[in-house]
């Protein structure tokens, strides 16, 4: 399917609906523009233009003077409640980052109900739709898993997708093996669904390892911490695609804190001028650690995509159907040679920032429990009980494989060699270096004197 780019509709519609139903009303709203602007320049007479000019005038001044007396009552205000140590109240910010409802795609409801969108359709079997739910739930069991660990020591910090299952698993279903993937640090469903061993992304938090995994392997780029810069890699690596004649495509992820990063401005830019086969997937889950969603922009994050050229759809983060759908349409638009996208999964993060965070501090109790009413495993499960497309031996089979999966992840974790110490020093420089050399002989200094310091308290008794 193509999509519309929404930077070239004339009035606002419903986002995702550009592909099928293309409109012709931007050439002709610019037509009468010009006639409009032509007849205005030859019909106007000089006492009518007069009469204007007078008028404008008159409203110019009234306006000036209702502002002068608008900011010295402001000031006076600002001054009384100076005297009397009386504060300003905060501005108030718009919610922006809440969705329009009726332009959110979505598939199946919250209670299990499959509905239709006008340019998002899927059609799975039941083998498929059970396949979706074994991802979303192992994915959720290794997640709960690490943060257990991580609690009882074994992992030094670990950050939760509790809640964003479906965006994750969704997505990463929509791409095919040569499609490369850029990760933030949360995309546990989406190395999942890329094929990477759920226990080399405990390394990097175990501090065992750098990464765990092989990024050329299964097209999926180590984790990254750094807010945003993966969007840029992201876009780079899309540019090269175009470079090579190749059809495939590239993912960004990344959360709606880091849509507010410069990082993620230039690669919006760099990927519309050069046309580069990106899909730009923000897990919008309403908390940027402890900033709300509503001050990271004034309007849906989706909506950005219209100043950049290319267009923007905002997908029910918690539908796994519409996710794989509009996700599956935004990489064939990609391959096709039409260009980026943005795609903004309103989700909700139910869990903590990272283990490090309490979210109790900045949030309601009632707002966690409004999102847990729309949780994305209890819906799809829902809809395939009612629909008959699973039954109990399913779900019983599956409680077995999460349970293996978590004695499996526990014993992995607890099994991990620690890492050569001296391996800081290598790779650093393709033919050495000596001041790395030099390093490296102080640092092995350092550790043998710790065997002699436990040597010689051994002979002192």
């Amino acid at each position: 399917m193509t999509v519309e780019s929404t930077a070239a509709r004339s009035k606002p519609r419903r986002s995702g609906t550009g592909g099928k139903r293309a409109t012709k009303k931007t050439a002709s709203a610019q037509n009468d523009a010009v006639s409009t602007t032509g007849t205005t320049g030859t019909t106007g007479t000089t006492g009518t233009t007069g009469k204007k000019t007078a008028k404008t005038a008159k409203s110019s001044k009234t306006a000036k003077t209702a502002k002068t007396a608008r900011t010295g009552g402001t000031r006076k205000a600002a001054g009384a409640a100076a005297k009397t140590g009386g504060t300003r109240k905060p501005r108030s910010t718009a919610p922006a980052a809440e969705s329009a409802g009726s332009e959110l795609v979505q598939l199946l409801t919250p209670e299990g109900e499959r509905v239709e969108h006008p340019d998002y359709a899927i059609d799975l079997t039941a083998e498929e739709l059970r396949g979706l739910y074994r991802d979303m739930v192992l994915t959720r069991r290794f997640d709960a898993e690490a943060t257990s660990l991580q609690r009882q020591g074994e992992l030094g910090l670990w950050a939760s997708l509790l809640g964003q299952e479906a965006a994750q698993i969704g997505s990463a279903r929509a791409l095919r093996e040569d499609d490369y993937v850029f990760p933030t640090y949360r995309e546990h469903g989406v190395a999942w669904c890329r094929g990477v061993d759920p226990t080399n992304l405990l390394g990097m938090f175990r501090g065992v390892n750098n990464g765990g995994w092989d990024p050329a392997t299964n097209n999926f780029h180590l984790y990254t911490i750094v807010i945003g810069s993966q969007v840029l890699h992201a876009t780079g690596y899309g540019m090269g695609i175009n470079l090579d004649g190749a059809d495939s495509a590239v993912v960004a992820y990344f959360g709606d804190g880091a849509s507010s990063q410069g990082d993620v401005a230039e690669a919006f830019t760099f990927s519309a001028v050069y046309n580069a086969p990106v899909v730009f997937f923000c897990q919008n889950n309403q908390w940027a650690i402890s900033e709300p969603a509503e001050r990271q922009s004034r309007v849906p994050i989706y909506q950005r995509a219209q100043g950049y050229g290319f267009p923007g759809v905002q997908v029910d983060g918690n539908d796994v159907l519409a996710c794989l759908a509009v996700t599956r349409a935004a990489v064939e638009r990609a391959r096709s040679g039409q260009g980026p996208m943005l795609v903004e999964a309103f989700t909700y993060r139910m869990g903590a920032h990272t283990t490090s965070d309490d979210p109790t501090r900045y949030r309601r109790d009632e707002e966690r429990a409004e999102w847990e009413a729309k949780d994305p495993i209890a819906r799809l499960r829902a809809y395939l009980e009612k629909d008959g497309l699973a039954d109990a031996g399913f779900f019983a089979e599956l409680d077995e494989e999460s349970d293996a999966m978590g004695k499996h992840v526990r014993e992995a974790i607890r099994t991990m060699p620690d890492p050569d110490t001296m391996a800081i020093f290598e790779n650093v420089y393709a033919d050495g270096h000596a001041l790395v050399d030099e390093e490296r002989a102080q640092f092995a200094d350092y550790l043998a004197s710790f065997a002699e310091s436990a040597e010689s308290a051994e002979g002192a008794r």
